[in-house]
């Protein structure tokens, strides 16, 4: 009998123990503790195309304003998601927010809330010990300067990136050409290993009702990441060791859903079906992948490329791997 009682003990509390390594309430780490496995990815650029409908980009099988993604770069080494999902909050500051912590998280649009974890920034700059020089955030839009840094107390004001936001990184926003230039320039002089690029055109011109203006938006960042990889291509630093990733925050209405391209922040289709495009050294090439991502999945991929630990609810798009 005691034989018996001892033998379901250990049962127990084996079965206890691989309840409690398998369950830990939805979040992942990814990184340095569960990836053996070593990259060629050294450097990550993201570019955020602000607020494109899937329609209008590679879901325009005509390709009419996105034709560099939707076509050349895929015939050059690139990849795109066919099934890839803003699941939180379709604004700018909370779609900007879930792609670089890895967490869906509700926080006010007008840059005077911090994202409520933190970084692919700051975890990245403390795990490698380099100077903030080494991770820069570049937007058109000034509001984002918020991306730098955390409500979280463990992280906040600690291992920020370097930071050009806006016009003189106030809140006022600055044209996509000179934001672009910004960022180029950096790329040259400063040899960053990780950064994040924002191009305003296509979501401001839709806020404005300028449905011209907001094609013309989608078209100009286009030729604007198709001048990046090129550069990427045939820059020495870069060349053979660096994951481009283009995304957006957030979509727009769906036609006939309130007031159409003008807006977006709901839970339609238009709001939360958007793009990703990547191109990396340790990446497929040349083919669209029909798997369902999300948004917070970038952070969770970059962690792993890069080796790093980080706390995320998304996890390694582990289908773009080779």
């Amino acid at each position: 009998m005691k034989k018996a009682w001892y033998s379901s003990l250990i049962i127990l509390v084996l079965f206890s123990f691989f309840m409690s390594c398998t369950l830990q309430d939805g979040l992942h780490t990814k990184g340095v503790d569960e990836s053996p496995i070593s990259y060629k990815t050294e450097n990550v650029i993201i570019v955020v195309i602000d607020g494109p409908r899937f329609s209008e980009t590679l879901g325009d099988s005509t390709g009419t304003y996105s034709p560099f993604l939707t076509k050349d770069f895929l015939k050059d080494g690139g990849l795109a998601l066919t099934n890839f999902y803003n699941d939180g909050f379709t604004y700018t500051n909370s779609g900007h927010a879930a792609i670089l912590t890895g967490f869906r998280q509700e926080i006010r649009n007008d840059g005077t809330e911090l994202p409520q974890r933190p970084s692919i920034f700051q975890a990245w700059l403390k795990h490698t010990g380099k100077q903030n020089k080494s991770a820069w955030l570049v937007t058109s839009k000034g509001k984002l300067d918020i991306l730098a840094n955390t409500q979280d107390s463990t992280w906040h004001n600690k291992y920020l990136p370097s930071t050009s936001c806006g016009i003189d990184s106030g809140k006022r926003n600055r044209g996509d050409l000179l934001t672009f230039d910004e960022a180029l320039s950096i790329l040259k002089t400063d040899r960053p290993n990780l950064m994040l690029i924002n191009l305003k055109d296509p979501d401001v011109a839709g806020h404005q009702k300028k449905w011209g203006n907001y094609l013309k938006g989608i078209q100009q960042s286009d030729s604007l990441v198709s001048v990046l990889w090129s550069f990427l291509k045939n820059d020495q630093n870069y060349n053979g060791k660096t994951t481009l990733l283009v995304t957006n925050d957030h979509g727009r209405h769906t036609d006939g859903i309130s007031d159409g391209f003008i807006n977006h922040g709901d839970g339609c289709e238009g709001c939360r079906h958007i793009t990703l495009f990547a191109a990396g050294p340790d990446f497929k090439k040349n083919i669209k992948i029909n798997t369902l991502y999300r948004q917070r999945d970038i952070a969770a991929t970059v962690a792993e490329l890069l080796n790093f630990k980080l706390a995320t609810e998304g996890t390694v798009m582990q289908d773009l791997f080779k």
